[in-house]
């Protein structure tokens, strides 16, 4: 049992564990150190620990020391299902106190948080009872490890309850209701600090949802019209690829320079064509979306001036280019500076353009939207976009990398010191390359006359494909599952 007079935990704005991934305690004279006594004070720190009003999820937090100051965090939504709640409680579990050993802090605690909304006539006291279960499965997973869990609230229809205090005199049957956000000490810390806490968890799940307007249909018809054009083109550079990887660094070069009967120009535009067109298109929507900020604080007229600026044809390019590995990693290096905002409106708008039987496809630029939400500062829409990303795919490596270490709290900055140092051996070797083929060039000019490249007709663009009388309104099944599949090439 809780007892309601004593500190429950320690409240220190954005300090329990810094970019070292050491905790410390807060500079008593610089950050404000809140304590809090009550389940009804847990209750209204949670939108601050977690950056957002959380409304279908299970949250974990560890506490440590003799007065529980707040350590990490981990976050999951309820499954619906509730075989599988042991499960998902041991992982929660070994998740959280994992973490906090590989930053050298075994927590001393936990506690819990379990947060839904009725379902149609159903009551609060129904979803409290409903997941009763659940509550026990936490608390009997994390004491496997032996870390008590110290208390569980279950927030539902804008009250609380507590599974561990059986005093109906401070936890009434019917629940208590939630302080009015604003009016806490703890809100006033934050506000003091900067933490915001205003958004809710179906906001930001909402900007990146893909459309069920009329316009889902017209989007789901580009998207058909692009498999059937860049279908062949991925096939042969996934081929080329290989075959590159195969022979070694060495034979590729020889056979784009100087073997007789191969056109190195025609080998270039067709072995990296689709990469490169995808990345080309993704900067120059991403000049187009810098050249109109969006308004500040309507997100929903922000959303929907990125989406006209986009074109069907154009996201369809996009969506179907990042499914490559390679390309997706490349678009990965846009996670500051000037260019981060624009990327992550991007991402947030291909998220929205994966509609229909196109709905996996989201997991690329959904785990692009988490990184660099994640990257420029904002932790809340980076794990909830990653955590839409396993959505999408559940086995989509590049969002389960990011998603784990976002909740062993991770600096982002190990990750961006990585892609930098790619981007940088990359350029370096773009231009000792350029050096290379100008020099084999002219040994073989010297050879032999050049050869008379054959011209080639034009193809017809998706949006003229998608717009032709008897075009392709909807791709056979298995045309996609062949485009997702040569696609997925590793994390």
């Amino acid at each position: 049992m809780t007892n309601h007079s004593e500190a429950t935990g320690q409240y220190e704005p954005d300090s329990s564990v810094h970019a070292d991934g050491i905790a410390r305690p807060a500079d008593p004279f610089g950050e404000p150190v809140v304590t809090l006594r009550t389940p009804a004070e847990l209750a209204d720190a949670l939108p601050y620990l977690l950056g957002f009003r959380p409304e279908e999820s299970i949250v974990l937090i560890a506490l440590h020391g003799d007065r529980g100051r707040f350590g990490g965090r981990v976050r999951l939504g309820v499954p619906e299902r509730a075989e599988d709640w042991p499960c998902v409680a041991e992982q929660l579990a070994q998740c959280l106190v994992g973490g906090s050993e590989r930053r050298g802090e075994r927590p001393d605690g936990i506690v819990a948080f379990l947060c839904q909304d009725p379902v149609g006539a159903e009551t609060g006291q129904q979803v409290v009872e409903r997941l009763r279960p659940l509550a026990q499965e936490l608390r009997t997973a994390c004491g496997r490890l032996d870390v008590p869990v110290l208390e569980v609230v279950c927030i539902a229809q804008s009250r609380f309850w507590t599974y561990c205090c059986p005093d109906t005199g401070c936890c009434p049957p019917e629940g208590v209701p939630l302080l009015r956000p604003g009016t806490s000490v703890l809100a006033a810390a934050a506000t003091y600090m900067g933490v915001r806490a205003d958004a809710t968890q179906s906001e930001i799940r909402g900007r990146l949802t893909p459309w069920e307007t009329a316009a889902a249909t017209d989007q789901e018809r580009a998207l058909d019209a692009v498999s059937v054009a860049l279908l062949p083109r991925m096939l042969r550079d996934a081929e080329a690829e290989a075959e590159a990887v195969a022979e070694g660094d060495a034979a590729r070069d020889e056979k784009l320079v100087g073997v007789p009967g191969k056109d190195p120009g025609k080998a270039c535009d067709e072995g990296q064509s689709v990469a490169s067109d995808t990345l080309d298109l993704a900067r120059r929507i991403m000049a187009r979306l810098e050249a109109a900020p969006p308004a500040p604080g309507d997100t929903l007229a922000a959303d929907n001036r990125d989406d006209e600026l986009i074109a069907h044809d154009e996201a369809a390019a996009l969506i179907f280019g990042l499914q490559v590995r390679t390309t997706r990693d490349r678009a990965a290096e846009w996670m500051e500076g000037t260019e981060g905002p624009s990327a992550l409106r991007l991402w947030r708008a291909l998220s929205r353009r994966c509609v229909g039987a196109y709905a996996e496809y989201a997991a690329a630029p959904l785990a692009l939207a988490g990184w660099v939400a994640w990257s420029l500062g904002d932790l809340a829409e980076g794990q909830e976009a990653l955590d839409m990303a396993l959505g999408a795919d559940s086995r989509y490596a590049f969002a389960l990398l990011l998603n784990q270490a976002c909740n062993d709290d991770m600096d982002p900055e190990t990750i961006r010191r990585c892609l930098r140092r790619k981007r940088e051996a990359r350029d370096g070797a773009t231009v000792h390359d350029a050096a290379a083929l100008q020099d084999g060039a002219t040994v073989r000019d010297d050879a032999a006359p050049p050869r008379r490249r054959r011209r080639r007709r034009p193809s017809r663009t998706a949006s003229e494909a998608s717009r032709a009388p008897g075009g392709p309104a909807k791709g056979p099944q298995n045309r996609r599952q062949t485009a997702r599949r040569v696609a997925k090439e590793g994390p």
